[in-house]
């Protein structure tokens, strides 16, 4: 456990290659969760483990979330820039590409802090909320968490929705997002943002990301093979 800050949920976990070659990037991974502090950095134990099998550096981070003092908007996403600043650059990790992934509310981070920052090699979205003004009109559970975390509906707090939605940002310029086509947490229609390339696996589930033995897993490890070609 490496803390990035002084609050005991700003921390993250290192997974490292069992192999002695050096890792030919860096993942910042951001779990998900609809930003409640009922899930936390354990939700993907299983994709940081197998990423780092596949020969990355995994950068996992924990975060203070809704219901946590000091979680919400924007301090959620103030922790998610720290982590990310704590490990790029790294004398252990000099010169080496990093790039930015989140899952479902972990990839609205991901997305996020990744249009604030060109020098990442790039920026992968898995099931990610990429609009939040139009994913908390929703009435599902997850939906209903986004009005949580922003501390308001969007007619009472439009300006800081604004501020919060990726939607609205011009995106790191290799900015991947990866949706399965039977998500049923996040709708495929979230899949889109001007300026990022979007990848639908067909019959991919929201959680398809997180558990290696699927189909979606190899999309990703395809995806990050491609985006750190030069």
């Amino acid at each position: 456990m490496i803390p990035y800050g002084s609050d005991l949920l700003q921390f993250g976990l290192l997974w490292l290659p069992p192999s002695e070659r050096r890792p030919p990037a860096q993942i910042v991974l951001i779990h998900g969760g609809c930003w409640l502090n009922a899930y936390d950095i354990q939700h993907t134990y299983a994709l940081s483990t197998a990423l780092a099998q596949a020969g990355y550096a995994v950068w996992s981070l924990e975060y203070r979330r809704t219901g946590d003092n000091g979680g919400g908007w924007p301090w959620t996403f103030e922790d998610i820039k720290a982590g990310i600043a704590h490990v790029h650059p790294t004398e252990n990790f000099a010169d080496m590409p990093t790039i930015v992934m989140g899952h479902s509310a972990g990839g609205h981070l991901a997305l996020l802090a990744g249009a604030l920052d060109p020098q990442l090699a790039g920026v992968i979205g898995l099931g990610a909320i990429t609009d939040i003004v139009a994913y908390s009109q929703g009435e599902g559970s997850c939906q209903s968490a986004a009005q949580q975390f922003m501390g308001g509906i969007f007619e009472n707090r439009a300006s800081d929705y604004h501020a919060a939605n990726p939607a609205e940002k011009t995106p790191h310029p290799n900015t991947v997002l990866l949706h399965g086509s039977a998500d049923e947490i996040v709708p495929v229609a979230q899949a889109s943002i001007t300026g990022a390339n979007t990848v639908i696996v067909e019959g991919a589930g929201h959680f398809d990301w997180t558990h290696p033995g699927t189909e979606a897993f190899q999309v990703l490890l395809r995806t990050l093979e491609d985006m750190l070609q030069p």
